[in-house]
């Protein structure tokens, strides 16, 4: 909820900065225009960072394919050096990801303010119906301010062209006179009162006119819709090509290359079933966009020198002082200690010989004794033996006898 009520407030901002600017300009067309100059201004360093991101990556991708080939089949090796190379070379792989999310929010907040407010069919009591049975029509999902002009103009149809384009309509309803919808989707009745959201009536006392859009009445009407249309794919297109053309040769992928050829024609699909002022919007944005790559290629920021240029001042910047670890830093050291936890540790030399014997003990060779009786007997003279021990071979350890002397004298 605290998420929707963020979006909504910032829905509701954009529509009051479009308003205020529609009542100095005076022109929908050059508002949208001035807006989105000034969104772009103030997501200038997003849109930096993103251009820097995602050409660093494609300048750095030749190298990542070197080392690819270098360590084929060791994948932790490939991967340990992959990271090694980013770190050296500056380059974050999420990096150009989030600044581009941030500016989705935006292109949905300028479809939501520039198409025209909701209309909910009710009844004589205020009650939901169909528009069937709709005595008046209330307005929903509206977020310019209702004392505007831009408001008034737009829930009367008026003065919201540029060059023969209305931009409430779409490419797909140009030439025609487009029938409006409901929340039901059913077509709006024509000459009912709309009510602002709470019921009430508007100052300006709008109807539903003729229920319908002024999209042109004629074919050639069509011409400006799709002019538009294919300006917005071509500087799509050219915008990708641009920064194409500054990385390497063998930067992007068949897959890359497949998918930048696809979303301009996406997006041209998107523009021709959306409202021509979204695809001004768009246009524009794409404008602003070919222009500062120009400006960042042309001062040396991007391109595959820049990149080279890049790893050498972080090299030495490593070599003269101890640099703050970075995120990927941090991956490349756990991996590198997971890699050592693995590794088993190194033999001692002779651990796995074997333990000596005793008869290759330190003590040297033994002296020679008589063999033990087999018979268990004790010899004349050599002292008893106990029941249940072994007879001891050792001359210096047998007793019996007199004196020092030993069993093998005794018998003497």
């Amino acid at each position: 909820m605290l998420a929707l009520g963020v979006f909504q407030a910032l829905l509701n901002g954009i529509g009051w900065v479009l308003a205020a600017i529609f009542d100095v300009v005076g022109n929908y067309g050059l508002a949208i225009i001035v807006l989105t100059i000034v969104i772009k201004v103030v997501l200038l360093p997003l849109g930096i960072k993103q251009i820097k991101s995602m050409q660093a990556m494609q300048s750095i991708q030749p190298k990542v394919k070197d080392l690819q080939k270098k360590y084929k089949g060791n994948k932790q090796k490939v991967q340990e050096e992959t990271m090694k190379l980013y770190k050296e070379a500056g380059v974050n792989p999420l990096g150009g990801c989030l600044p581009l999310l941030l500016q989705f929010p935006i292109l949905i907040a300028m479809y939501a303010v520039i198409r025209a407010p909701q209309l909910q069919p009710v009844d004589a009591e205020g009650k939901p119906a169909t528009s069937a049975q709709a005595a008046a029509y209330e307005i929903h999902n509206n977020h310019l301010p209702i004392t505007s002009d831009l408001f008034q103009n737009v829930m009367l149809h008026e003065n919201l062209g540029i060059l023969g384009v209305n931009l409430q309509c779409s490419a797909a309803q140009s030439g025609t006179e487009a029938k409006i919808a409901g929340s039901d989707r059913q077509p709006i009745k024509a000459g009912t009162p709309i009510l602002d959201s709470t019921g009430q009536p508007l100052d300006f006392s709008p109807t539903t006119g003729t229920g319908t859009l002024p999209c042109g009445s004629k074919g050639t009407d069509k011409i400006p819709y799709f002019v538009l249309l294919i300006v917005m794919v071509g500087t799509t297109f050219y915008q990708q090509r641009q920064m194409q053309k500054a990385s390497p040769p063998g930067a992007a992928s068949g897959q890359q290359q497949a998918i930048l050829k696809f979303m301009p024609l996406m997006f041209g699909i998107f523009g021709f079933t959306f409202p021509a002022g979204l695809t001004l919007y768009w246009t524009v944005s794409n404008i602003w966009t070919i222009g500062q790559q120009y400006a960042l290629l042309r001062a040396g920021h991007i391109g595959p020198e820049a990149m080279d240029r890049r790893i050498a001042e972080q090299r030495a910047k490593n070599a003269n002082k101890p640099a703050k670890q970075g995120f990927m830093a941090r991956l490349q050291e756990r991996a590198e200690q997971t890699r050592g936890r693995q590794q088993p540790p190194a033999r001692k030399p002779g651990a796995g010989g074997r333990k000596p014997t005793g008869s290759g003990s330190a003590k040297g060779p033994q002296p020679k004794g008589r063999r033990p009786n087999p018979g268990g007997n004790p010899k004349s003279g050599g002292g008893t033996q106990k029941p249940g021990r072994r007879p001891n071979t050792d001359p210096r350890k047998r007793g019996g006898g007199s004196g020092d002397q030993g069993d093998g004298e005794a018998g003497t």
